[in-house]
This record gives structure tokens, sequence and C-alpha cells, in this order.
């Protein structure tokens, strides 16, 4: 996969052209034995191909153009864009009326330069994070894709878009994960912001209270340019960390539970490289984090603000959802006023009470996932269903939960099964959770090392 640096240097040295890169992504979206028709679930192909050759002839005059000017990326099927319908991967908003303006986080990526290639394929209303989709189908993992793996989600074609170098970074949405397990479970970067660092205009909405905007990537570094233009900060150069003296928690309760053990080896390879790079690495209890699922009992913040929001859809058009993500959202119906009170209260507190746990820390280390990519075939059942998609969700609603900042980097050995390792940062450090990522990443992703 092509870093973003990587392909501004070559638009800039003129190895490669604008047009060039759109015209191969998209080639790669029509193959027919690809898993381009899962992926996109729409393409703008002229559009792109004219943003293409508008930037190539910018650089031919010598016109001052930004560096990332006429890169293809991939825009998560959430975001407005001006003359589409935002259809949430659902069929139930098909005939909502045309957007009349891009969202904002599209709308600073045009202007940065980037080009957006179409629409990609995700999970219903974004209410899950399988992946799974039954109306527009569930792309394939790239990791052993004739088993049938699953992508993760809810960003689904974000990050097979990437791994398939259908575009060459995703913007996507997380609200209990949605950017950070697809990337676990694809072998990518994926980055969750502080959830107001990007503002939400334009973007269709799943929990008011814990959405955040990111992006997916192949590297650190290219989760870092895109996180700079989507929250209008400058795009310099991000200098890694100096890890010597770094202080990481690791809490030994509740994210460590059920782990694979593929998953455990890599995650515990990859603290023993961070040891060797002298930083400190220290084990908590962090038994707050316990009392998670007994808080979110009745579906949490995502089933109540998404009930209020489809509940006269589920009942006027039942039959158009997917029938698993319809019954999450009428947990939401489990909530009363009061329930929902209390649920606010009980995030303030356990906030408060981790923050000052986590005071002396740097930052959290967790695997991003407790299990690999499972098949297709492994969750027909709804049970299994539900069981794994509530363990997928266990590790990165934390951080959406306390309002915190986290980060996946692939910590797997090449070949093998894809896992990501969580680095969590506090509330508004994003840019210095970004720079300790940059140091971490040659020492457990070492061929993206210098990209």
């Amino acid at each position: 996969m092509k870093t973003l640096t990587l392909l501004a240097h070559e638009l800039r040295s003129g190895t490669t052209s604008s047009r060039r890169l759109v015209e191969e992504c998209l080639a790669r979206i029509a193959d027919p034995a690809g898993e381009g028709s899962r992926v996109f679930l729409k393409v703008h192909a002229q559009g792109a191909l004219a943003a293409a050759d508008y930037h190539d002839q910018l650089r031919r005059l010598g016109a001052q153009t930004s560096q990332w000017a006429g890169i293809p990326l991939s825009v998560k099927d959430l975001f407005d864009m001006a003359g589409d319908v935002t259809t949430a991967g659902s069929k139930v908003l098909a005939d909502d009326p045309v957007a009349s303006t891009d969202a904002l986080a599209v709308a600073r990526l045009r202007t940065a330069g980037f080009i957006p290639i179409g629409r990609t394929n995700m999970t219903e209303l974004a209410f899950s994070g399988l992946g799974l989709n039954p109306h527009y189908g569930t792309p394939r993992n790239p990791f052993e894709r004739p088993l049938g793996r699953i992508p993760g989600g809810s960003s689904s074609g974000a990050a097979v878009s990437i791994t398939d170098q259908m575009a060459y970074a995703a913007l996507g949405t997380d609200t209990g994960g949605s950017c950070r397990i697809p990337a676990a479970l694809c072998g990518i970067v994926g980055f969750k912001p502080t959830a107001r660092r990007v503002p939400l205009d334009g973007t269709f909405p799943l929990s008011q209270t814990l959405d955040s905007i990111g992006p997916l990537a192949a590297s650190v570094a290219c989760c870092a340019t895109l996180d700079a233009i989507l929250a209008a900060q400058p795009t310099d150069g991000l200098l890694p960390a100096e890890l010597r003296g770094v202080r990481f928690a690791v809490p030994r309760s509740y994210v460590l539970d059920g782990l694979d053990p593929h998953v455990a080896r890599n995650f515990e390879r990859a603290l023993s490289s961070l040891a060797q790079a002298q930083a400190q690495i220290t084990e908590l209890s962090l038994s707050e984090l316990t009392e998670l699922p007994r808080i979110n009992r009745k579906g949490g913040f995502s089933a109540a603000e998404t009930c209020a929001q489809h509940r006269d859809r589920l009942r006027t058009h039942a039959a158009e959802f997917d029938p698993r993500i319809a019954a999450r959202i009428l947990r939401g119906e489990e909530q009363s006023a009061a329930d929902y009170i209390d649920l606010i209260q009980a995030r303030g507190r356990l906030q408060q009470r981790v923050a000052a746990q986590l005071i002396s820390f740097d930052a959290v280390l967790m695997p991003t996932t407790p299990v690999i990519a499972p098949s297709l075939a492994e969750l027909e059942a709804d049970e299994e269903y539900a069981r794994v998609n509530l363990l997928m969700l266990r590790n990165p609603a934390i951080a959406n939960f306390l309002d915190r900042c986290a980060i996946s980097l692939p910590c797997h050995e090449p070949g093998t099964a894809p896992v990501g390792l969580m680095v969590m940062g506090a509330h508004d450090s994003d840019r210095r959770l970004l720079s300790l990522a940059a140091a971490i990443e040659p020492l457990v992703s070492p061929s993206l090392s210098g990209q």
C-alpha cells in the first residue's frame, strides 16, 4: 500500500499523475474478480477523472497546489456529497432528497485537493462492529479472502478500499470503534479523534453523544495528515515522539478477557518491543472498565439516540431494515428518560474516575479487538452474531464512552492474520497521541517504517 507521502512525492516529481492514480483505482473497482461491487455503493468516475485532469493541468502550469492535490480517497456512505442521497448503507433512506452541499469533512478534504472517488459500503446505519450488510453485500477481508472473513465495521468498505488500492485513504466515522475495528481486522491504521475535534455537519448520525469522524489509511503519518485537514489545522510533518521514559498503562482486567491466542501473542510481542525501546509499561487493574456492561445494559447511548431517530421508520418500513440492526435499534425503547439521564451521569462519573487512575500515564495500550476476523459462515446464527459483535466493540468503545482519542496500528507479523494494537490517549491529546503512534509504528509495523 502506498502512503500519502509517497504519492505526493510521485506527483511532485512527475513519475505519476493524478489521472493515472484515478484510472488505476477505477480499474480495481471495476475488476469483476475484485471486491469493488461490494466495497462501493456509488462510484464518481467522471467527476474523479475531471478533478484529476484539473490538478494535473495546474501542476503542468507550475501553479501552487496542495501536495495532496489529485490523490483519490473514498468516502463512507454516512457523509453528504452534493448531488447524492446519503443512504447510510440502508435501503430505507434510498428515496431521501439528494444533498445540496458536501458535509464539512468532505469539503475540507476537497479543498486540500483530495479527490472523492466514491461512496463506500458500511453496516446499515453504522450500527454494528462486524461490517455485514445484507442489502448491498459484505466486502471480504483481504486476509484469506476465499474463506470469506468479515472486514469489521461499520466502516467496512472504507478499510477494504485501501487494502485493495481502490483508494489511498478513506473518510470514516467512529461511534464505538467503526474506524479502528476494520483497520485492525484488515491490517491498516484507523484513527478516532476526540469526538468534537472534527465537526459533524452533514454527517448522518448514529449517536450524537459518541459519534466522531476519523480517517483510515496505510500509515500513522497518513492518518495524521488527514486528521489535521479534517480539524482545520496545519498539516506540518508529524514528529515521532521519543519513547524512552514514555509511560504506558496496560489494563489487565476486562480488555484482555477472551483473547484469541494469536492476538495475545502479537500483543505481548508489541509490548516487548516497546519495553526494549525503554518505554515504561505498567500493568493496571483499571477495574472501573468492568462497570461498562452494567452501565450500558439497556443499549447505551447508541440505542437510545438512534431509536429516537428511526422508530417511526421502523413502524412503517420494518421489512426494509436488516433485522439484526432493527433489533439493536429497538433496544432503545427499553430506556426511559430517567434511564437516559442516569446514563449521562454515570458516564461523567466514570470519566472522572478513570482520568484519576490514568493521570500519570501518557497513553493506554490494549488489543483493538480480542479476536481475529471470523468468517461470514461463523456468524450465520443470530446468537453468534450478537456475541461476536459485542466482543469486537468491547475494547474500542471504551475510548468513545470516555471521550478520548485512540488509534489502531497493525502489530501482526506479515502473512498472518491481522491484529490491531490500540493506543488510547487523553481527551484532546490527539496530536500527542499521533506522535506516540508514529514512534510505535516502526517497532510493531516495520513494513511502514519511514513512510
